[in-house]
């Protein structure tokens, strides 16, 4: 036998080990710029070359939480798969840091509230920090000390840049591929002035609009709030049944009942309503009533949304107790009644409807400025006192409307907002906007059904305004008139040079800040942008669409034209109706188009109540002590393992299971790379081509060609947008040739079956070594890495996507498969003889069907070899297994002294 030539396999630690994988790799990776995206590479490839992926920015409002790293890590393995396959992947980083979670955490952080009306404090520090007073107890509400809008926003942009580092951290040992060079946050300078120059065209092009309408209002954190930030939740209340007294009767006519879990709106009523084919109402339809109280005369009016079923049959119309309201005083024409302010409390003054009526002294003694709650006690008492209460109320749940973050029923209240055309009110552009979805490939494809449903339940256009500190504002003043009246119908509009701006310190073009406020001056509109109308836009923050024409902050117009439309968009399923919706919104709109080809939606994760996890509800998980617990390869296994679409159970178990695979692929590749090299004599070199040529032996060549059906599987898997299939195959692969291939081959890589044959096992192994760590590399960063540097140059994080044209072909699959069952009839009789897998088999009949039988004498060496076999023979039987053996145990390991 020849000498084998010095191994390049120096650099195998004696013992390999995940622990401490995670920083060298991670340090490694951002020295050499791994993952960087090449633009100048990205603009000389044809766009089919370029995977742009639309990376959502995570909420920096304290810490994440598992489901993140779910959605994650799809998003990672799809990025490095795209990246092995040769296209320059866009793959950036965003920090969605404005809005109410970010004002809320730092409310309950620093004990801190905004308030509009105080000056500005220079140097200003916060009361209190990590959300407890001087003696440890948690912040309450009644404790936060006020401080002017300037101070709360400074306060917010140092609390974000602490959290996002925080995030960046994590998200970094997690191993995603992002480009860290390539971030932003919706509150930097780019973002606002992206945000507001697309506002300014959506209303040159009259998308954009601002209406006093009714709308939905959160009195806790004092902001409007959009449809699809609504959630419907049980909430107590009570039905009263409740009489109103037709119009014009002498008293002994019966009343008209209806019932009620809002008694105190009453004073608000505008009209009863009930569905037109109602036969009992129907002789009422074009009379009035009047209401019980307040006296007030109301039309009794038909409308298809009246629910026959449901109580009385017949409902009074408010302006207004809930969306339903709305649209009946919408479609039917009704005036506005409305009672209820910003405050949650019924205003001072007395309605003009109500003054000098029978109700007028009830509503100055008992509900001017009550809140809604002691409203209805007191309207409760006057119904009983006067008779108009029919029975007691009846105890129900009713379903009420909550903003998703908020703790009290919303109230709608009447108010100046700006909305975005979405087609809640056009049938057009409805309908346009459900074809945008027909033009995105969703993964998995039901998800389709999901934004169609939306769209097509839509009612109002989209409520972009909000009454905070912390987010975009809107580039607009408003003129003051000479009597010094807001004069909100001509707005003062800041130019696209400017951005971005803000009103609030800014003075617009012609007048100075000496007349902000003064009769002949201005005023700045005092909302921001809902957050939304900040990330719905985050494919054109992050690629550069042109602000002030392409020169501004961050603009790449160049670019922007190169790599959009994007490729991909992965998102959970709960906010298609959001995030998902608003950004085909804002593309449609400025672009004409859909602003990606993929949606990737990931499922929800999910507590052991099969509850979803999420940081309101207090049962999430935080990542950071699960890596630290189980490993990033082994989180990102767990993650890899839930299908898109799919609900997926938080399972620490399956992070085990992860974690011992990535162990094995240590240990199995030391194992593996242990044997030394192939002899130059005996193979056309280091390459792919020359090993290939070396492999000769059936079991090799049978091992390799099964190894290609499983990159085929693996490949298609990924196309497919099937990532958990490609883990599967390709951990299911690794195990059979960890657990049989290894073992078969060991004594034939070591040379005991000559020089040619070991030759065929080394150059086998390395080739499907080479392939393992390029198909587990999108899933298990950190051990493929690892192992890939104990013999080869570079990171296999940029190295070819294997193909199944580069392995040796012609081989048999069988013949492994056939091996492996007759290594494990082996295994069994030596098990059930209670004799370990060193003992020696004397003589052994091997039965089977005729062509199984033929594959294991194709390898009847390694067979032998592995099983300590000694006489075999073979005879005809249905499946494979060991027929008579006779067991010789071994003998005893000798012991060393030392």
């Amino acid at each position: 036998m020849t000498d084998t030539p010095a191994p390049t396999t120096s650099r195998i630690p004696e013992r390999p080990t995940l622990d401490g994988l995670e920083e060298k790799w991670t340090q490694v990776w951002k020295d050499e710029q791994t993952y960087a995206f090449d633009r100048e590479r990205a603009l000389s490839l044809p766009r089919e070359q370029v995977f742009a992926i639309d990376t959502p920015p995570p909420t920096a409002s304290g810490s994440l939480h598992v489901g993140h790293v779910f959605s994650y890590t799809h998003t990672d393995c799809m990025a490095r798969y795209k990246r092995m396959q040769g296209l320059e992947v866009f793959y950036p980083i965003g920090w969605d840091d404005n809005g109410l979670p970010t004002e809320r955490r730092v409310q309950n952080f620093y004990g801190v509230r905004g308030d509009a009306t105080l000056p500005y404090e220079e140097g200003f520090e916060p009361p209190f920090s990590e959300g407890v007073d001087a003696n440890g107890k948690a912040i309450k509400p009644a404790d936060q000390k006020p401080v002017s809008r300037k101070n709360f926003i400074e306060l917010c942009d140092v609390l974000t840049v602490k959290d996002e580092e925080t995030f960046e951290s994590l998200f970094r040992r997690l191993g995603f591929s992002l480009d860290w060079n390539i971030s932003y946050r919706t509150i930097d300078e780019r973002s606002r002035a992206v945000a507001q120059q697309a506002f300014l065209r959506n209303y040159a092009r009259g998308e954009a609009y601002q209406s006093e309408a009714p709308g939905l209002w959160d009195v806790t954190y004092q902001t409007a709030v959009a449809q699809a930030e609504l959630e419907a939740r049980d909430y107590p209340g009570a039905y009263h049944r409740v009489a109103f007294h037709r119009a014009g009767s002498d008293g002994h006519a019966e009343p008209v009942h209806i019932e009620t879990t809002r008694p105190e709106l009453i004073p608000s009523v505008v009209a009863l309503i009930a569905h037109p084919d109602d036969e009992r109402y129907q002789p009422l339809f074009g009379t009035t009533v009047r209401s019980p109280l307040f006296d007030v005369e109301v039309p009794v009016l038909a409308h298809h949304a009246a629910e026959m079923d449901k109580g009385a049959g017949i409902a009074m119309c408010c302006t207004f107790g809930d969306l339903t309201d709305v649209i009946w005083w919408r479609e039917l024409q009704l005036p506005i009644r409305s009672l209820i302010t910003r405050n949650g409390r019924l205003q001072a003054e007395t309605p003009e409807w109500i003054a000098g009526g029978p109700g007028e002294s009830l509503y100055a003694a008992e509900l001017a400025t009550k809140t809604t709650f002691s409203a209805r006690e007191a309207v409760v008492r006057a119904l009983r006192e006067s008779g108009d209460l029919d029975g007691e109320p009846q105890k129900t749940q009713r379903k009420a409307n909550f903003y998703e973050k908020g703790d009290k029923p919303l109230e709608i209240v009447t108010s100046r907002q700006w909305y975005i055309r979405n087609g809640g009110r056009e049938a057009d552009l409805r309908g346009a906007l459900v074809a945008r979805g027909d033009d995105i490939d969703f993964h998995p494809s039901f998800m389709r059904a999901r934004y169609r449903n939306w769209v097509e339940g839509l009612n109002g256009d989209w409520l972009i305004s909000r009454q905070r500190f912390f987010g975009v504002p809107f580039p607009v003043w408003y003129p003051v008139t000479d009597e010094g009246e807001t004069d909100y119908d001509h707005p003062l509009l800041a130019p696209e040079s400017a951005l971005p701006v803000d009103p609030q310190i800014d003075a617009p073009e012609g007048y100075e800040e000496a007349q902000r406020g003064e009769p002949g001056g201005f005023v700045a509109d005092p909302d921001i942008m809902d957050t939304w109308a900040t990330s719905s836009l985050s494919p054109q923050i992050a690629a550069g669409w042109p602000v002030r024409g392409g020169e501004g902050p961050g603009s790449d117009p160049e670019l922007f034209e190169a790599i959009f439309p994007m490729d991909m968009r992965p998102q959970g399923h709960d906010i298609i109706r959001t995030w998902l919706f608003a950004t085909v919104v804002r593309a449609h709109h400025e672009h004409g188009t859909v602003p990606w080809r993929n949606a990737a939606i990931s499922g929800w994760i999910l507590d052991p109540d099969r509850k979803k996890m999420s940081k309101s509800k207090g049962n999430a998980e935080t990542p950071e002590d699960v890596v630290k617990a189980h490993g990033a390869d082994a989180v990102r296994y767990w993650a890899a393992s839930g299908r898109l679409g799919t609900d997926a159970a938080y399972d620490t178990g399956q992070m085990k299971v992860g974690r011992r695979l990535a162990i094995k692929v240590l240990n199995a590749s030391k194992f593996a790379l242990g044997f030394g090299e192939v002899s130059p004599a005996l193979s056309g070199g280091a390459t792919a081509e020359g090993l290939g040529a070396a492999v000769t032996n059936p079991l090799d060549r049978s091992m390799l060609t099964a190894l290609a059906d499983v990159v085929e599987k693996a490949t298609h898997g990924f196309e497919s947008w099937d990532y958990t299939r490609s883990l599967e195959v390709t951990e299911s692969f690794f195990w059979t040739f960890c657990d049989d291939y290894l073992e078969l081959v060991k004594d034939r890589a070591y040379g005991g079956q000559g020089e040619a044959e070991a030759a065929s096992a080394r150059a086998a192994l390395r080739i499907a070594l080479e392939t393992l760590l390029r198909l587990f590399a999108p899933f298990i960063p950190y051990a493929t890495e690892e192992v890939w540097s104990w013999f080869e140059q570079g990171s296999v994080h940029r190295q070819p996507w294997p193909t199944r044209d580069e392995l040796p072909s012609g081989g048999d699959p069988a013949v492994l498969a056939s091996v492996s069952e007759a290594l494990a009839g082996v295994r069994k009789v030596k098990s059930e003889a209670k004799l370990g897998m060193r003992a020696e088999v004397r003589t052994m009949t091997l039965v089977g069907p005729a062509a199984q039988l033929d594959h294991v004498r194709a390898a009847e060496g390694d067979l032998r070899a592995t099983g300590r076999i000694g006489d075999l023979s073979y005879g005809e039987g249905d499946g494979i297994e060991v027929r008579e053996a006779e067991l010789i145990p071994a003998e005893p390991r000798p012991s060393h002294a030392v």
